[in-house]
């Protein structure tokens, strides 16, 4: 795990700015409405729906806003739309592996655009599977270093809770985990007195592509262009571009 925990790390500072965008409360909203449909609305029997939660409130997500979203998952409020999870792969510019995750009323039509952002963007949209082996499902906690204990004791609370690596990387600590050990070690963090900036199952890459300068910010909003889509969840990717670059984008 250890250095290829970039785009964990890139997405964590991403979402910095993307939790100031409306649009991720219509996403969050939809993430709910289908785990709560799938799972229950209990999140404490629903890991799905829990995690979908958490991701709400990390966007500042209004607790009504949310029980509403679990009601209409439940058919309390009754929901029309009926989405499903498709996922797609291919490559950004620069040779970078993508994986974008997206629930969907009409998959035709997010089909369609999807590829026309890979196209548009200068990527190439590829067959299930092209690159989903380049990725393993992880557990990522991210803390930021103002709160955070000194290393040996996160590394005690994190390593005793089950966690399977710390890595420090600028002015976050990326907490890793098997997926079915996420939320007991997030937990085990907090009760230590410890905030967690976000907590999520996450695609980390084996491997990793670096970019730099007029490429990386391509890739970056190629990226964002795809983020930017109704019907896309996550998007996943290899990449591994310099503080000073994403800065440029947070510009």
């Amino acid at each position: 795990m250890a250095g290829h925990s970039k785009w964990a790390n890139i997405k964590h500072r991403k979402a910095r700015v993307d939790a100031k965008r409306s649009k991720m409360w219509s996403k969050c909203s939809r993430a709910i409405i289908v785990a709560a449909k799938n799972g229950g609305g209990d999140p404490g029997a629903n890991t799905t729906l829990r995690y979908a939660i958490e991701e709400a409130k990390f966007h500042n997500m209004p607790k009504d806003t949310i029980e509403r979203a679990i009601k209409k998952g439940t058919g309390e409020l009754g929901d029309g739309a009926s989405y499903e999870d498709v996922r797609y792969e291919g490559y950004a510019p620069g040779g970078v592996a993508i994986i974008v995750d997206s629930l969907t009323d009409n998959r035709n039509r997010t089909a369609t655009e999807v590829r026309t952002i890979f196209n548009k963007g200068g990527g190439s949209l590829g067959a299930t599977g092209c690159v989903g082996y380049m990725f393993e499902p992880t557990g990522v906690i991210m803390i930021d270093v103002g709160v955070a204990p000194d290393e040996e004791r996160l590394m005690e609370i994190a390593v005793d809770a089950g966690a399977d690596d710390v890595e420090l990387d600028g002015d976050t600590w990326t907490v890793s985990t098997k997926p079915t050990d996420l939320m007991a070690v997030k937990e085990a963090i907090e009760a230590a007195g410890v905030g967690c900036a976000s907590a999520e199952l996450s695609l980390i890459p084996g491997n990793t592509v670096r970019v730099a300068g007029d490429d990386a910010l391509k890739v970056l909003r190629f990226i964002e262009e795809l983020e930017d889509h109704d019907d896309v969840q996550k998007v996943w990717a290899n990449l591994d571009v310099s503080d000073e670059d994403l800065a440029a984008l947070e510009g």
